[in-house]
């Protein structure tokens, strides 16, 4: 059974098997998370990210950590909000069941997750947190065997307080 886990820190600091970044569609770096875990990684990364051909939004694609403590980076891209007339749900969803896909078909049993496009693409905080969690529990509905450890790692305040009281609402309590 897959323990599904919150923690407020910083992501670039887990140890998973792989950690999730909101990359943004050239994969060569940004703000935000996207440059604290390009930062972080070393300029290794960059050079394997330029090899990807970038990503699309909903996408998924991995890479190797390289300084950081997790073995592997999951790339997504993450929609921009536009008021949600342009299936930005959908697409958010599918950042996450994307990353748990690719995360699985390499067999790799821990993941971290940030808070995706909750920040300059300015997507809903609450809906965003309620979309992940879904795609999280859809994955592990569908493959329960597949994870050990799924976790979500709000930076701030603002989200760890939505993703607690979601999480709790769902029965999933284990957080720190």
């Amino acid at each position: 059974m897959t323990q599904i886990t919150l923690v407020k820190g910083d992501i670039t600091k887990m140890h998973p098997d792989a950690i999730v970044n909101a990359a943004n569609s050239s994969l060569l770096g940004g703000g935000g998370v996207d440059g604290a875990i390009h930062g972080a990684a070393g300029t290794e990364l960059v050079h394997e990210c330029r090899l990807l051909a970038g990503c699309k939004t909903g996408e998924a694609k991995i890479t190797k950590g390289y300084n950081l403590p997790a073995k592997h980076i999951i790339h997504t891209v993450g929609p921009v909000w536009n008021g949600g007339s342009k299936k930005e749900e959908h697409l958010l969803y599918s950042c996450y069941y994307k990353s748990l896909e690719l995360c699985a078909q390499h067999k790799l049993t821990t993941i971290a997750f940030p808070n995706i496009s909750t920040g300059i693409y300015h997507f809903p905080k609450q809906l965003a947190a309620a979309t992940a969690i879904k795609a999280v529990t859809d994955f592990c509905e569908s493959e329960p065997e597949a994870f050990t450890e799924i976790t979500f790692v709000c930076f701030d305040d603002e989200n760890y307080t939505i993703y607690q009281s979601l999480l709790a609402a769902t029965h999933i309590t284990n957080y720190e």
